[in-house]
């Protein structure tokens, strides 16, 4: 039988056509997803990478709700030009603890995976009240109300344990002192700060989006979170280290 007269059965029979590409497809998806039930991760463990604070975690959530995604990627490719303009390329143990995770699709601004500490604190309140006064070139919105914007830190708390009900290994101590640990992260020199960093030993304590005057009575707010979570990113990981170490392996 002639190659034209096996492939004319598929050709002509749109049923039988069918049958062979769901089959293919079938053999194609046990073959790549198979070994995936072997193991016991698919994401490398990177030392550094923690659960976010309180109050990184409240800024994330602002991040979200604000839609940031949709114009800022947090992903940077292995690509050449990438590596050079935003840093190293992201690990996927970067995101291990965000749900959902933010590495976008689309950037119409920058990708922020390695934005933390690169800019002053003040240079993002400025950038986020106006952007236009910072980049007179930005199309960005302009998120002004996040200055007055009042976080309850009650709250936190349920969002800490709606992650930990996920995953996120946040401990029960920290669910706990959740509230005073958001209060502590901008009051570094306050009651609750030496609890706070027992519990997040590497995290940053400063006033992110205010005044440092009477940092332990003033409200917390969104912009305090916002900043406070923009700080972070890429900041966990020690990639000179990381890049030693798999140059070893």
């Amino acid at each position: 039988m002639s190659l034209w007269a096996k492939h004319k059965i598929f050709e002509r029979n749109s049923i039988v056509l069918t049958i062979g590409i769901l089959g293919v497809v079938a053999i194609g998806g046990i073959v790549e997803i198979a070994p995936l039930f072997y193991l016991k991760s698919t994401i490398e463990r990177v030392e550094g990478v923690r659960p976010y604070t309180p109050l990184e975690l409240a800024g994330r959530n602002i991040y979200v709700r604000e839609g940031c995604y949709n114009c800022h990627s947090q992903m940077i490719r292995t690509l050449r030009d990438e590596v050079e303009r935003y840093g190293h390329y992201s690990l996927a143990a970067e995101s291990m603890y965000d749900h959902p995770f933010q590495w976008g699709s689309k950037r119409t601004g920058p990708d922020l995976a390695r934005v933390g500490g690169k800019y002053s604190d003040e240079w993002h309140v400025a950038h986020l009240v106006n952007p236009r006064a910072i980049v007179p070139q930005s199309i960005m919105p302009g998120y002004p109300f996040l200055v007055d914007a009042v976080l309850d830190p009650e709250r936190i708390a349920g969002h800490i344990s709606a992650n930990r009900a996920v995953g996120v290994p946040y401990s029960a101590a920290q669910i706990a002192n959740a509230a005073r640990d958001m209060r502590a992260q901008i009051d570094p020199d306050g009651p609750n700060a030496a609890g706070f960093r027992e519990r997040y030993p590497t995290a940053v304590s400063r006033s992110f989006g205010g005044a440092t005057a009477n940092a332990s009575n003033r409200p917390i707010t969104e912009m305090d979170a916002l900043v406070a979570y923009l700080q972070v990113l890429g900041t966990m990981v020690d990639f000179k280290a990381y890049d030693a170490r798999a140059n070893l392996r």
